[in-house]
């Protein structure tokens, strides 16, 4: 029994030695730097700054072609996306009534027109007597009263007759220019009244091989927006395929909704193919600054810190912090974190300044960095101890193995 027991004694010490070692190998993978951590090396590269907006794209021209009288309509001779051109007949109006309405019109010129005769006849009668003295001046003037005021309506009438006669023109409504028709409005039968406001019958996109995308910028990136700026966009008719166009204009007239303010800026785009159609919703992004072989920092590096970093708040209460006041990853220094940045409150990167951890043998050091503009996926370093082939911490490979303890192993 003694024996079994030394046996049983022997194989716990061993397994309980062998256990120790598993585990002492895991903390010392676990501290090594190289498998602790996610390391990129800091290279030379293009960055471009952008600002987004989402936008629709619409006709560089297009025309509401309505009608000036009122009627039903009678006939129709285009419809959605036929061609036409300049001067096409494009609606026709029932001209029952407006025919009916010239004629009364030229009768009433016919009418008048004899009793300028008569008023003119009159006229000559008075003046001969007159000369001969059979008759008073005033009677004279009471004829040429008359002479007159029938030129005078005469003058009237046909006025009136000519515009019954437009109006008549109006029934037949043309296209003003030429292009492809996008929408119909009205159908055969359908009344139109034009009493207050021309109704509009068809929509005409002059060329859709020129169009244009109308957005809306913050006033924050407003600034960074000039005329004739190259623009890249997508719609999601067309998920894997860029377009391309340029600023045309921003305009000046602002808007406030909820207080936010933003400024409209006018896109013009080549669509020679027709792929693009109106309507759609384009995904814009315009390329404010470029800059051509820049040292380039990922912005996961920026946002990285270690989880055994002492906190900045505490440091300051305790002791200054090890690395001299450089600014955390995520841009802020203890004296933006003293303003009033309580606890759970993301610290904002000042877009100026930035800490990043570089591996310097199996040390990790926080290195102070100036920047500049960024893609949204890496910044540009202006400033600061880091250079080419640096090797930055952008994360922590966990990979199931817990980070070391602070607490060593007591040994009884």
């Amino acid at each position: 029994m003694k024996h079994i027991g030394k046996i049983l004694i022997g194989g716990a010490v061993a397994v309980a030695l062998a256990g120790g070692g598993i585990w002492y190998s895991q903390q010392r993978s676990a501290q090594n730097p190289e498998q602790r951590y996610k390391l990129t090396n800091i290279e030379k590269g293009d960055v471009t700054q952008t600002v987004s907006a989402n936008g629709t794209l619409n006709p560089l021209v297009l025309v509401n072609v309505g009608t000036q009288v009122s009627g039903t309509v009678k006939k129709l001779y285009v419809d959605f996306n036929d061609k036409v051109s300049a001067g096409q007949k494009l609606v026709e109006l029932d001209q029952s009534l407006l025919q009916t309405i010239v004629r009364q019109s030229q009768a009433n010129v016919v009418n008048l027109q004899s009793s300028l005769d008569l008023a003119k006849a009159n006229e000559a009668r008075m003046r001969s007597l007159l000369a001969k003295e059979y008759v008073s001046r005033q009677d004279y003037d009471v004829a040429l009263q008359g002479l007159k005021s029938a030129q005078a309506q005469l003058v009237q009438a046909k006025a009136a007759a000519d515009k019954d006669q437009v109006n008549l023109g109006y029934s037949v409504i043309t296209s003003p220019v030429s292009g492809v028709v996008v929408a119909r409005l009205v159908d055969i039968g359908q009344t139109v009244a034009a009493s207050f406001q021309t109704p509009v019958l068809i929509q005409i996109a002059q060329d859709l091989s020129k169009m244009a995308i109308d957005t809306s910028f913050a006033e924050a990136d407003i600034g960074n927006i000039k005329e004739k700026l190259p623009v890249r966009f997508t719609v999601d008719a067309f998920p894997n395929r860029n377009f391309h166009g340029e600023v045309q204009q921003i305009r000046l007239n602002p808007t406030n909704q909820q207080n936010v303010v933003t400024y409209n800026v006018r896109i013009r785009v080549d669509n020679p193919d027709l792929t693009l159609l109106p309507g759609m919703t384009a995904y814009v992004n315009i390329g404010v600054q470029k800059r051509e072989g820049a040292l380039l920092v990922p912005n996961a590096a920026l946002r990285f810190k270690p989880a055994d970093a002492p906190d900045k708040k505490a440091g300051n209460a305790q002791k200054p912090a090890s690395n001299g006041g450089v600014p955390s990853a995520g841009g802020g220094s203890d004296a933006s974190a003293a303003k009033g940045q309580g606890p759970g409150k993301g610290k904002k990167r000042d877009g100026q300044s930035g800490t990043v951890y570089v591996l310097s043998g199996n040390e990790m050091k926080p290195v102070s960095i100036q920047l500049g503009i960024t893609d949204n996926r890496s910044t540009e370093v202006i400033g600061g101890d880091l250079k080419e082939g640096d090797r930055v911490v952008t994360g922590e490979n966990t990979n199931g193995v817990k980070p070391p303890s602070s607490v060593g192993m007591r040994m009884f």
